[in-house]
């Protein structure tokens, strides 16, 4: 500890006091050994003073921007439940008002291990926005919500806004195939994490990592929607409930409505269990509770906000790209590459063969329906086996 390290400063002072005023003979003496006392004194709180702030500079203090790491390793019977709610509440606060646009609304993305590792996902979702057509800015509001240690480190040598997100007992480090056990704990989590956040009264887009944004999305999103959400399928009306929602890029503005949209929806799980909450969504998106809270959700056009499912055709208009459709992360990183390729020869044409180009996309290649069909994941444990529901087909 520092205070081990520095002089003891009170001690010394005192002891000086105590010789002082058994050696003293005369008041003149007096007051000069005062004066000088006074001065020693004064000398050794400065030099404490500096020592102090030296093991500030030198790393003895833990920096306000890595507080959040250290709560990750908080033994929950350290600290009462109410205190680690309270602080996790805070710092989350103090990063979402950080990174908000004047509307109260913020931009946010999950990451764990998996994603987080050099020249994997979150390099490639980073790198779409700064090549992105008025994407780049977006950047300031963007925060990353690091579902472990390591993923948690990487955000903070690669991006401003960072947030632990902490889950006891649950490991959420490794690849989350999906429909098991760990994916299906993480995507509910997600769910809940989000409810909060509205609760906090901020508006927010939520973005999988694996989405590529090439142009500013917000011009595109419907004025009067509580809740508006990609698509796997677009059946050419916003509010038709037909439409096959994905959870990896929606929407929300934050009110009663929205608020209690998610506690049904986080509740609805136990009536649908081994589901996924994009699943959940389509069980529940016409339901009456939807209608009775007065909700209004929207359905985005895969023209402007694509997917490997459903692919944005024409580059002059497309927003996002999301690599769903897609099983395994080689397959993913592949075709990821080959889409952010696509789009800079596309940047490289001049404006007017940009607008009469017939060029489009070379993706999917390894990512496609066919492939969520073949795709044989790692073998599970008996645990896994027993939690596993069984795959559906989209993702």
């Amino acid at each position: 500890m520092l205070t081990d390290l520095l002089p003891r400063c009170t001690t010394t002072t005192t002891t000086a006091i105590t010789t002082t005023n058994t050696t003293s003979t005369g008041t003149g003496n007096s007051v000069l050994l005062v004066r000088r006392i006074t001065t020693v004194a004064l000398f050794v709180s400065f030099s404490c003073f500096v020592l102090y702030r030296a093991g500030e500079s030198i790393g003895f203090r833990i920096p306000g921007s890595f507080t959040s790491r250290a709560s990750f390793f908080l033994p929950a019977d350290n600290v009462s439940a109410t205190s680690v709610t309270d602080s996790e509440e805070y710092r989350l606060e103090k990063v979402l008002k950080n990174a908000a646009m004047e509307d109260t609304t913020v931009i946010l993305t999950t990451l764990n291990e998996a994603w987080a590792a050099p020249n994997s996902v979150v390099d490639l979702f980073l790198e779409s926005f700064r090549i992105g057509d008025h994407t780049r800015r977006l950047l300031n509001h963007l925060v990353i919500i690091a579902l472990d240690e390591k993923a948690f480190s990487r955000c903070l040598a690669l991006h401003t806004h960072c947030y632990a997100l902490v889950t006891q007992g649950v490991d959420f480090s490794k690849e989350a195939y999906f429909m098991f056990p760990d994916y299906l704990k993480m995507m509910w989590r997600r769910i809940d994490f989000l409810r909060v956040v509205l609760e906090m009264g901020y508006n927010f887009v939520f973005t999988d990592a694996d989405v590529m944004w090439f142009r500013d999305p917000f011009t595109h999103f419907y004025k009067d929607a509580d809740f508006q959400i990609a698509c796997d399928h677009f059946s050419g009306k916003p509010d038709d409930v037909g439409n096959r929602p994905n959870g990896g890029f929606n929407h929300v503005r934050s009110n009663n409505r929205s608020i209690e949209f998610y506690k049904y929806w986080y509740s609805s799980r136990e009536k649908y269990p081994g589901l996924h909450d994009q699943d959940v969504l389509n069980n529940i998106k016409n339901d009456s509770f939807i209608r009775d809270i007065d909700l209004k959700m929207r359905f985005l056009d895969t023209s402007y906000f694509g997917g490997f499912c459903e692919p944005s055709k024409n580059l002059s208009k497309v927003c996002t790209m999301h690599a769903n459709c897609c099983f395994g992360m080689e397959s993913k990183l592949h075709d990821l590459r080959i889409l952010l390729q696509d789009w800079k020869n596309f940047l490289s044409l001049p404006p007017a063969q940009k607008i009469s180009s017939e060029l489009s996309w070379r993706v999917p290649q390894n990512c496609s329906l066919d492939s969520l069909r073949h795709y044989a994941p790692p073998p599970m444990n008996i645990e896994q086996l027993n939690g596993h529901r069984g795959l559906v087909e989209i993702l």
